[in-house]
């Protein structure tokens, strides 16, 4: 118990009792979130935590790393100073003192400042382009400095890479303008190196306005998320302005673009895309790449490194029409600059759709965006119940079989998930739901009827994920369809949250440290009728198709401290016998892959890609930068010259929905784009190819 003044903290009748009992300072904000959350987090985490040395050792990593993500202010006798208290922050938590946390403000709010005026006595001179310098540029193979003169130094490389990037830029843009006019006043290399300069010092002054705006209340939520995050890394504490900004989202709420964005060690990252928005129309952005910079339209672009996630939401939100420019870092380390039209969401294509696709069979092909559902009971439309629709309209076409592509699809409703999965089966188990306490809940198909029991594949990928991941685990473990996917498994989600409000445990009496925020906590695992987890391991496709990514380590695996794999007993089920051999279709799709030269593009494109993520060190020398960049365009050329439609691929309405397309200019032409993307589409190609194989 603490020596200062305590106050019970009483629970609110209306929420389920998380804590029985609790104590903390009277008006102290933070020691009352402090105390909340791990009581939360040892009551509702599906796997809680002794919060001992282990513990306080792993939050201590994950903060460091957290607290100076690219190791540009900290030095290593910095690291020493806070390693002293790397065993008692377990003991901070437990009596909501903040020793360590106090000392690492300190710490980095003077490094801040020191780092401020390194850079612009670096920045006015030019930068020696011809030296056979090098620049290290993953954050995991760097280390903290000895001193601050290497720090100094390490700025001063840093700087120099910015200024070249920009440098080789600015030349590719000027080649690009002197093509298309001859009157194009060509600049040297030595003026564009001083505009590229010039730049620098502007982004960077922006850079450290914004961290000299974060307080200690910013900093304090990243030492809370530090604390969460050894939980697993879909447990996090959310201030009250964060929290309305997850709310919001970029979902379609706002004109924008479109796509679910989270901060992670600095950086801006995709977490998702909204079905039916103006990223997910233009294709290129992904769940998993890190925004870099955002410019408007052809406007110079600001740099979001360690940027507030609010902040940089207003800077990527914006009017419908208008243009925003975003320098995107790929999974496999490449820099791309994507632009897109700011929209709204078009709720059309949130919905499931289907087409008849023509060749030796036909074949009908279901789009499913995400497992939607009317969780407010307001008469809204439901996936299961759409995609029964779409089953029945393919069946009364007499298609040869089906194809359910859930590329990308991040999840939803789990009650939508069994229905589904029951339109192709009899009844049965679909899916197990795991608490901390208790057996195992087996959620089944109930319902005996089979709506379409012909042919069936299922398509994923690295992002298919959770209610995406139980609908294709359901469909494989009854061998009742072929999963097909373009990654070595599916995302590997299995896990439940739920959000508590921390204000719900504060007393009427004390509502002045209000409000206190929200903490996002999993208390559920899934698991599949056959025992295991979908949680790490995902879906493991029955025949894969290699994309440029294949190769590359993505999903929950990647993330910090994920929940472990395991099992449990299976649900009593009875699988179904295949008409089909799987060993014959993946050979038969091996042998097609091997005789397919875009496959052959793609392979290759993996392999250099993985190549290119494992060698992080670039070059400071201009004519060794600017050689291995057209290297890397010539290569992305190739995959670009991909995207093009594939013979072969005939795609119609279906009879029913044709009268509707043809009735509204603007559906016709939506459906026309829809159609052209789908004939360029060589995987899906392919699963066709896999569907003529299927008897």
């Amino acid at each position: 118990m603490f020596k200062n003044k305590k106050i019970l903290l009483l629970i609110p009748a209306v929420v389920i009792a998380l804590v029985s009992y609790t104590y903390m300072a009277q008006n102290n904000k933070e020691e009352a979130i402090d105390q909340i959350i791990m009581q939360s987090l040892n009551r509702s985490h599906y796997s809680p935590k002794d919060v001992n040395n282990d513990f306080s050792e792993k939050v201590f990593k994950l903060y460091i790393q957290r607290l100076d993500y690219n190791k540009k202010f900290l030095i290593q006798s910095d690291i020493g100073e806070l390693k002293k208290f790397e065993h008692s922050i377990d003991e901070d938590i437990n009596t909501g003192h903040f020793t360590f946390f106090d000392k690492s403000l300190e710490l980095i709010n003077k490094r801040v400042d020191e780092a401020q005026a390194y850079y612009k006595e670096i920045l006015e001179k030019p930068f020696d382009f011809s030296k056979d310098e090098t620049l290290q540029l993953d954050v995991e193979k760097m280390v903290f400095t000895k001193s601050k003169e290497e720090l100094k130094e390490s700025w001063k490389k840093y700087l120099k890479y910015q200024t070249l990037s920009r440098v080789s830029d600015l030349m590719d843009s000027q080649e690009k303008a002197k093509e298309k006019s001859d009157t194009v006043k060509v600049k040297t290399k030595e003026e564009l190196e001083i505009d590229a300069r010039k730049k620098v010092l502007k982004s960077n002054d922006d850079y450290f306005k914004r961290l000299k705006k974060l307080d200690r209340a910013d900093r304090i939520d990243a030492y809370f998320n530090a604390i969460t995050g050894i939980y697993d890394p879909h447990t996090e504490f959310f201030p009250p302005k964060e929290k309305a900004n997850f709310d919001i989202g970029m979902s379609g709420q706002l004109e924008g673009i479109g796509a679910q964005l989270q901060e992670k060690d600095g950086a801006i990252k995709v977490s998702s895309i909204v079905p039916g928005s103006a990223s997910y129309r233009q294709g290129q952005l992904k769940a998993g790449d890190v925004i870099l910079k955002v410019a408007q339209g052809e406007a110079d672009p600001v740099d979001i490194t360690d940027m507030r996630l609010d902040d940089a939401v207003q800077l990527i939100r914006g009017k419908k029409g208008t243009e925003v420019r975003l320098t995107i870092k790929k999974p496999d380390a490449s820099i791309v600059i994507i632009a897109i039209i700011r929209d709204i969401v078009v709720i059309e294509e949130t919905y499931a759709q289907s087409v008849i696709l023509k060749g030796k069979k036909n074949i009908g092909y279901i789009k499913l965006p995400s497992f939607y559902a009317d969780f407010n009971g307001n008469g809204g439309r439901s996936c299961s119940s759409d995609v029964k629709k779409e089953l029945q309209k393919l069946k009364s076409e007499n298609v040869d079989g089906v194809i359910l592509d859930l590329r990308y699809n991040g999840g939803g409703s789990l009650p939508d998930v069994v229905s589904m999965a029951g339109l192709f089966i009899d009844r049965g188990p679909i899916v197990q739901v795991k608490s901390k306490i208790g057996i195992p809940q087996v959620m089944s198909d109930s319902d005996p009827a089979i709506v379409y029991d012909g042919p069936l594949i299922v398509m994923v990928n690295s992002n298919s994920a959770s209610a995406s991941e139980i609908m294709a685990a359901a469909i494989q473990d009854y061998k009742r369809g072929v999963i097909v996917g373009t990654s070595p498994s599916s995302f590997g989600k299995g896990t439940v949250q739920r959000f508590f409000n921390l204000d719900d445990y504060v007393p009427p009496q004390y509502s002045n440290i209000k409000p206190l925020g929200q903490v996002k906590i999993t208390t559920q695992k899934f698991y599949r009728i056959n025992g295991g987890a979908t949680q790490l391991k995902g879906v493991i496709p029955d025949i894969t198709l290699p994309d440029p990514y294949y190769l590359l380590d993505q999903g929950e695996k990647e993330q910090d401290y994920p929940m472990t794999w395991d099992e449990i007993t299976p649900a009593i089920y009875q699988p179904l016998t295949p008409a089909y051999s799987l060993e014959k279709l993946k050979t038969n799709s091996e042998t097609r892959l091997k005789n397919n030269p875009g496959f052959t593009v793609l392979e290759s494109a993996a392999k250099r890609l993985k190549k290119q993520k494992d060698s992080t060190v670039v070059s400071l020398n201009f004519d060794k930068y600017t050689a291995e960049q057209k290297r890397y365009k010539a290569e992305s050329k190739k995959l670009e010259d991909l995207d093009k439609e594939i013979s072969g691929i005939e795609v119609s309405a279906l009879k029913t929905d044709a009268v509707l397309i043809e009735s509204d200019t603007t559906k016709a032409n939506k459906a026309k784009d829809w159609y052209k993307n789908i004939k360029k589409d060589i995987y899906l190609n392919e699963t066709i190819s896999i569907m003529d194989d299927l008897k």
